[in-house]
């Protein structure tokens, strides 16, 4: 054997081995995950695992697609947007509503009070109403990515057959309409985490948060379970 096929042969190794670490060997088993996730709502996991098999994407973004879906999710445990803010949480979340706006409002009259606050936080965009026409309630944050507002609720409707909105607070719902954004915010190919956050939410919120669900995500699919040195021979 020459050097220069060695040499090559060697690299090809390496290469195949740091491939295997970083994002797996194509069998990568996705209901490992449910160990790091014990409190995910039941089914929702194997609902992505089954679901991601269909997927022809590669492993490094199968893992970004989870980790983005574990942070928006708080973890696999909720599928609808929680909006029962206490008045500190109006004022930090929502300041141009609750704080700098011209509009005359009682941040008082929100507090705890998911509906009228989706209603106003939500009005005149993404396709809804205004604030009276119910339509930020009715298309608030669902799913495993928080699908939101009436536009994207009637693109996903339409591109999954379905006509109530509440079908992406179902396990099934949920996860397609995870699936459905990332591929059509062409997502699918997408290898960065940062790039992907930004899509998602339009900066880098949570960016920190994320990286943490990618690798606690890994490390569950595939570190190998230690030896137990106490009974080796």
């Amino acid at each position: 054997m020459t050097i220069k096929r060695y040499f090559l042969i060697t690299c090809l190794r390496i290469i195949r081995h740091v491939k295997q670490i970083v994002i797996g060997d194509g069998k990568m088993d996705i209901l490992k995950i449910k160990k790091a996730y014990p409190n995910a709502i039941p089914g929702i996991i194997e609902k992505l695992a089954e679901e991601l098999d269909k997927e022809p994407w590669e492993d490094e973004n199968k893992l970004i697609f989870l980790a983005q879906c574990a942070h928006e999710s708080g973890g696999f445990r909720f599928v609808v947007e929680n909006l029962n803010y206490s008045l500190e949480g109006l004022k930090r979340v929502f300041p141009k509503y609750f704080v700098y706006t011209y509009v005359p409002r009682n941040p008082l009259d929100y507090v705890r009070r998911p509906e009228k606050i989706a209603n106003v936080v939500y009005a005149n965009r993404m396709g809804n109403g205004d604030e009276y026409s119910g339509d930020g309630w009715k298309y608030r944050g669902r799913g495993l990515i928080q699908l939101t507002g009436k536009r994207n609720y009637t693109l996903a409707m339409q591109a999954l057959d379905v006509t109530d909105p509440d079908y992406f607070s179902t396990v099934e719902g949920a996860v397609k309409s995870a699936i459905w954004f990332w591929k059509i915010n062409m997502l699918s190919r997408e290898r960065d985490l940062a790039v992907t956050t930004k899509r998602i939410n339009g900066g880098l919120n949570g960016l920190d948060s994320r990286k943490a669900h990618l690798n606690a995500i890994k490390k569950a699919i595939f570190e190998k379970p230690k030896k137990d040195t106490n009974n080796a021979n």
